[in-house]
């Protein structure tokens, strides 16, 4: 393990009892998260209305999840989930015969293509690029995206197979045929670098719960700032409005930049949980993650092809992210027998997913392959 991040482990108290490599689902919960989480509570014990505080809370967060990207607070919105935050731009698009199509690919998701095939009876026609040996080549983007395509829709980390693509090199693609670039974060955001400028990503959602160490309610949407003011939501509420308005049933005015995507009273208690995350993500680091999370990749793919495990390509450490997925049968199943044995580790479909993060060393990740090896026998 990284000397410098040993000091983190004593945060996390459920290392003491389980091997926690399920980040990818739920990252471990740091006693500075539950600190704020009984923060909250606390407030509403002793003062019956928290309100100023929760929402001063609610910026703090807003600036964290920007410095964490490289944008602008007023470029990020706060909503419930990254399903929220997709059909937040969904309904905000107007599509019209010439330029209406949405590419998605098999990569994704699957809340991705529900929600952007639920847009076909209003005049979006979807497009699913599929992927080759467990990713997508550049190439393929440059064939598929053509003048008529107004977004597409592509994960930066794959949620099966861990495979990062290359978000560059895609915006620029995809701008050249006029196209925007949305990107799904959620198996990326906090153990991959991410500069939405320098990446120039026009709009990216992502979530707490996972790599960024927060719980279930609160995710994040980012949208460039000018396009953001083009745009006009039919996905929007009371905290999507400028304060003239926010109290006035007949006139509505959008709130600058992306907060206009934002709807009703946010779940404050985890907004509360996602500042503490996002501090003490930004202060290990997210760059010194990324680089161990590589080095725990491609040592977990090399022991579990040791150990008789098949991976769910790719093999590759330079394009897969800190996931590390192999193939099982029943893999609901060994999920449920390798917790009873007090490793958590996480399923989809046929295949197990290994998701360390920074507080776990290498060997709790052999540990879990080696208990995982036991059922491929």
């Amino acid at each position: 393990m990284n000397n410098s991040f040993s000091s983190y482990r004593s945060l996390f108290p459920v290392l003491s009892e389980y091997v926690h490599v399920a980040s990818c689902s739920q990252g471990a919960i740091a006693q500075p998260v539950s600190q704020a989480i009984e923060d909250y509570h606390n407030e509403l014990l002793s003062l019956g209305t928290n309100w100023k505080q929760a929402t001063l809370k609610l910026e703090a967060t807003r600036e964290k999840f920007a410095e964490l990207i490289n944008a602008e607070p007023d470029e990020i919105a706060i909503l419930p989930s990254v399903s929220d935050a997709l059909s937040a731009v969904a309904t905000s698009l107007s599509y019209h015969p010439s330029k209406n199509e949405i590419i998605v690919t098999d990569m994704d998701f699957p809340t991705v293509g529900h929600v952007w095939y639920a847009q076909e009876k209003y005049g979006a026609t979807v497009s699913l690029m599929r992927s080759l040996d467990g990713g997508i080549p550049l190439k393929q983007y440059e064939k598929d995206v053509t003048e008529r395509t107004l977004l597409t829709c592509m994960s930066h980390a794959s949620y099966e197979n861990g495979i990062v693509q290359n978000l560059k090199g895609i915006a620029d693609i995809v701008h050249k045929k006029g196209s925007l670039l949305f990107v799904d974060a959620s198996q990326s955001a906090g153990h991959i670098p991410i500069d939405v400028k320098e990446m120039n990503i026009d709009m990216l959602a992502s979530v707490t719960r996972k790599y960024m160490l927060g719980i279930p309610g609160v995710a994040f949407l980012y949208m460039k700032k000018e396009l953001a003011e083009q745009v006009k939501p039919r996905h929007t509420g009371w905290f999507g409005q400028e304060s003239e308005t926010k109290f006035d049933i007949f006139h509505s005015t959008y709130a600058a930049g992306s907060r206009r995507f934002e709807t009703g009273t946010p779940s404050f208690i985890s907004v509360y949980a996602a500042h503490a995350a996002l501090k003490l993500l930004l202060d290990v680091g997210v760059s010194p993650i990324h680089f161990y999370l590589k080095e725990l990749s491609r040592f977990a793919k090399e022991f579990g092809v040791q150990n008789g495990l098949q991976i769910n390509l790719p093999f590759d450490t330079e394009i897969t992210s800190g996931i590390t997925s192999f193939h099982m049968a029943n893999a609901s199943e060994i999920e449920q027998r390798l917790k009873e044995k007090n490793i958590l580790v996480s399923a989809r479909n046929n295949v197990i997913r290994i998701a360390p993060h920074f507080y776990n060393t290498k060997e709790e990740v052999a540990y879990a392959i080696t208990e995982l090896s036991k059922f491929a026998k």
